[in-house]
């Protein structure tokens, strides 16, 4: 009987494979990707364990096992690293993550498929541009020389501060940079979600009496709610990363002490001083919180919402 089943099971499966053939053929392509640039480099992760070489490879470098972590942890300024890191991207997640949500709610509430379609295009455009050209951008537009708020500021009688040279500055430049650059694109998955609520209940509301207020609070925000947590989720769990092109290219000696992030340093130990085997140590500390994190912020998800990526 149980292999009557299993056959039965089998035959199943294989049909399942022969109907949906075309659909897992346009899988392979994704599947080859992640296998070449994903999870094979993962194999160079034991760099770590070595002092590498490399032109000697693997095999012509010297075992040293958890000599690169211990130094990695002796180096008071990597907790500055990444307390650097987690407070940009707590910024970033304060701040864009609701900023999104809401310019999806007000562009739901626009009258006119043409004027909304005009808005949100024009809205998503600024993120393919490149990152070079936005901080191009940014550098003119502070410049304490020629930028326009140099010029705004001479016109008062001020003196111009040079903003990208001052620390504390340097956060609240990549969060305005951001929300411009990025709040019209991650409000797309937001107004892919707004079409799956049923609109049943929006009739049920207005039968009840309810404005378009109480709508919002009551059907579309809630509505909204699973996105917003898994997507929060998954921002929790790449706290440790940044737009690393934007941050390094702004960094300059001024404001290192607030510019210099984990990410930007691995950079700089691994391609610039070719310390390889510490820049890898560094990388996987940094994934393993990077995961620790998500797991963390998914139970906490999954207490408190019942919401959950996994």
């Amino acid at each position: 009987m149980e292999m009557n089943q299993t056959a039965l099971t089998r035959r199943r499966v294989f049909k399942n494979l022969s109907r949906n053939r075309f659909i897992y053929m346009m899988v392979i392509p994704v599947v080859i990707y992640l296998i070449l640039f994903r999870y094979q480099p993962m194999w160079f992760m034991g760099i770590s364990l070595f002092d590498y070489r490399l032109l000697r490879g693997f095999s012509g470098s010297k075992w040293v096992g958890f000599a690169q972590y211990i130094k990695l942890f002796s180096d008071p300024s990597w907790l500055r690293y990444i307390l650097n890191t987690l407070w940009l991207n707590f910024w970033a997640i304060l701040i864009l993550m609701p900023a999104a949500l809401i310019f999806a709610l007000l562009l739901n509430e626009l009258y006119g498929n043409k004027f909304k379609l005009v808005v949100q295009t024009i809205s998503y455009l600024p993120h393919f541009i490149s990152s070079v050209v936005v901080v191009s951008l940014i550098n003119t537009f502070v410049s304490p020389s020629m930028g326009i708020l140099a010029s705004i500021t001479k016109s008062l009688g001020m003196v111009p501060i040079n903003y990208i040279g001052i620390p504390k500055y340097f956060v609240t430049i990549n969060i305005i940079s951001g929300l411009w650059q990025c709040i019209g694109w991650d409000a797309v998955i937001y107004i892919a979600s707004l079409s799956s609520i049923d609109r049943t209940l929006y009739e049920a509301a207005v039968i009840d009496g309810a404005d378009r207020w109480q709508q919002t609070l009551h059907i579309t925000i809630p509505g909204l709610m699973p996105t917003f947590v898994i997507l929060l989720i998954i921002q929790i769990g790449q706290a440790l990363n940044i737009n690393f092109e934007k941050v390094y290219l702004l960094q300059n000696n001024l404001n290192l002490s607030a510019s210099e992030m984990l990410p930007t340093f691995v950079y700089k130990v691994g391609m610039v001083s070719h310390d390889y085997s510490f820049a890898s140590a560094a990388g996987v500390v940094n994934s393993l919180l990077s995961v620790l994190m998500v797991f963390v912020a998914n139970h906490i998800a999954k207490r408190v919402s019942d919401i959950s990526l996994f």
